[in-house]
C-alpha cells in the first residue's frame, strides 16, 4: 500500500508507519524523562498528578506506536480507559498484593485507589489527543 500525494512520488505505507512508530518511541521517551523530571524538581501533590498526566500520555503513546495509522481520538480514548481501568481495579486487593512482590508491578499498576487522579488521567489523554492531533495535520498537510 502507498500514500500518494501531489507532485510527489508515492510513499510506501510501511515507511509512513516506521516513521510514525519512531516519532511514537521518541514521544514515549520524552514522556517518561518529563515524568522522572516532575520528580526530581517538584513534589507532593504537583509530581503525583502530572505523574497521573504523563502515564496516560504515556499510553496513548504506546497505542500510537502498536498502531501507527491510529486515529487521535481513538488512541486518547484507549488510552483514558487503560488508565481509568488501572486505576478503578485498585478498588480491589490485586494491585497492592502484585506491589507488594514487584517494583514493575508498582509503577505500572500502582495500588491505592485515589478518585482525583481519573480527572488528572482525563487531562493527560486531552493533552495527547491535542498534540497528536496538531502533528497529524501537520503531517497530512507536508503530503499535499
Amino acid at each position: 500500500m502507498t500514500e500518494k500525494s501531489p507532485g510527489h512520488a508515492s510513499i510506501p505505507a510501511t515507511a509512513t508507519a516506521t516513521a510514525v512508530r519512531a516519532a511514537a518511541a521518541a514521544a514515549a521517551v520524552l514522556t517518561v524523562a518529563a515524568g522522572l523530571g516532575v520528580r526530581a524538581v517538584s513534589g507532593g501533590e504537583v509530581a503525583k498528578y502530572a505523574g497521573d498526566a504523563l502515564y496516560t500520555v504515556l499510553i496513548h503513546t504506546l497505542v500510537v506506536f502498536l498502531v501507527p495509522r491510529v486515529r487521535p481520538l481513538t488512541a486518547a480514548g484507549t488510552a483514558l480507559a487503560v488508565s481509568w481501568a488501572v486505576e478503578l481495579a485498585q478498588l480491589t486487593d490485586l494491585p497492592a498484593e502484585l506491589s507488594r512482590h514487584s517494583t514493575a508491578a508498582r509503577l505500572v499498576l500502582g495500588s491505592t485507589f485515589n478518585a482525583p487522579d481519573l480527572f488528572w488521567y482525563a487531562v493527560g489523554a486531552a493533552l495527547a489527543w491535542a498534540v497528536h492531533t496538531r502533528l497529524t495535520a501537520r503531517r497530512t498537510l507536508a503530503h499535499v
